[in-house]
């Protein structure tokens, strides 16, 4: 057997993996309602005027849709990252600029804040996040520091006393102007490079904290970015989370939890945009009849629905590995190439499926204001962020070749 065939024997998904429980679709089919009703009415203003709806966590919260893999003595529902991954997928059918800002807040601050803080910290921060009163947003990339996010890490974090001071910046942080929490990663000691991070929780009003610009952006307009500033930000040193010089190990899971999470943002969009051409094709006229009656546009449609399908298979597979991670671990092996493969396949098909979906609706989909062109906007980003692409390559084959190497 060779290293490759041994790899895939032992990835295979487990039997059943591809189809989702009863609950899972009530999950699913909840999320999609609540989007339907509830969120998508906010996503044309949002993208026109990049405006942020401050009742929206609020009823996102009440519905019990944050929180999804908090316990729920800490209030959240006590679920897992698959259902949180439907959530996500349900939102971003009907408005993706806040399904970009509830992973921000729910994954990558919240879930972060449970996997890793003290059980003060969690009492402490997660009730709020949890209903949706207060915003959570994470603080890693830095201006000089995208792809390397560790290695070229700028901002610092001194102790003095019971406090630990903060001083640099972060870029292209989403939920950045509107966050209440921050969840952020400092050097705590230079000399370890990597493995001297540490991650604080930062609360918005702390003196040397401020919001240096709103960011406006192609596409998720109305997800608030911004560029965020520490200028002698004094943190407790309570709010250390998971003990000084361990944020790489935060880092890295909270990577693979990332990616996973990303992917069921392309599901979302782009089950929307073909459900969208489909109707489009169906009703649009041209020389006498629907132009969905024409082969090439059914080949565009065709192509789109395999696409969309191969996704979410590949989706709900990485979702169901990546869920263990919740106790820990990540940044390495099996589960880091699995997200990693997940989210380049997800946006890239995501990219590819607009495309058709634009081509489809002609001069239509070319003007700004229409949800296909909203939708098209979106795709970029997914190619970009939680790691480009090219990273996401390099993970892949560094993880095959090593793996080779040692079956060789």
């Amino acid at each position: 057997m060779s290293a490759v065939d041994s790899w895939m024997q032992g990835n295979a998904a487990p039997e059943g993996a591809f189809d989702l429980t009863e609950e899972q679709r009530t999950i699913l089919d909840q999320a999609d309602r609540f989007g339907r009703n509830e969120l998508y009415g906010y996503s044309e203003r949002m993208d026109a005027e990049e405006w942020w709806p401050e009742d929206a966590f609020p009823k996102i919260g009440d519905a019990g849709l944050f929180g999804v893999t908090i316990p729920e003595e800490f209030g959240g529902a006590g679920l897992d990252l698959a259902a949180a991954g439907l959530v996500l997928q349900g939102f971003s059918r009907w408005n993706h600029a806040l399904a970009l800002s509830w992973v921000a807040h729910d994954n990558l601050c919240a879930n972060n804040i449970y996997r890793n803080g003290n059980d003060v910290q969690r009492r402490k921060y997660l009730p709020d996040l949890c209903s949706g009163r207060k915003i959570g947003c994470l603080g890693l990339t830095e201006p000089g520091a995208g792809s390397d996010a560790l290695g070229s890490m700028r901002t610092t974090a001194r102790r003095e006393g019971d406090t630990y001071v903060l001083n640099g910046s972060k870029i292209f942080i989403t939920n950045g102007p509107v966050a209440d929490i921050l969840l952020v990663y400092a050097m705590t000691d230079r000399a370890r490079g990597a493995h001297g991070i540490s991650a604080f929780i930062v609360e918005k009003d702390y003196p040397g904290f401020k919001v240096a610009q709103k960011l406006t952006k192609m596409g998720y307009r109305g997800s608030q970015t911004a560029e965020l500033v520490f200028d002698e930000c004094r943190v407790p040193a309570e709010n250390l989370v998971g003990g000084e010089n361990a944020g790489v190990a935060v880092v890295m899971s909270g990577l693979d939890l990332e990616r996973a999470m990303i992917s069921p943002i392309c599901l979302g969009v782009a089950e929307r945009a073909l459900e969208l051409s489909i109707e489009y094709a169906k009703t649009r006229q041209q020389f006498g009849k629907p132009i969905g009656s024409f082969q090439m546009v059914q080949s565009m449609i065709a192509e789109m629905y395999v696409a969309v399908e191969t996704m979410r298979s590949f989706t709900y597979r990485t979702l169901a590995a990546a869920a263990p991670l919740e106790i820990g671990g990540g940044g390495r092996g099996d589960i880091h190439m699995l997200t990693a493969a997940s989210v380049m396949y997800a946006a890239e098909a995501c990219h590819q499926v607009l495309d058709k979906a634009v081509q489809i609706h002609g001069g239509s989909g070319y003007i700004w204001e229409s949800e296909i062109n909203r939708l098209f906007r979106s795709t970029k980003l997914l190619e970009i962020g939680a790691g480009t692409t090219e990273v996401r390559k390099l993970i892949i084959a560094g993880e095959l070749l090593k793996d080779m190497k040692r079956h060789g």
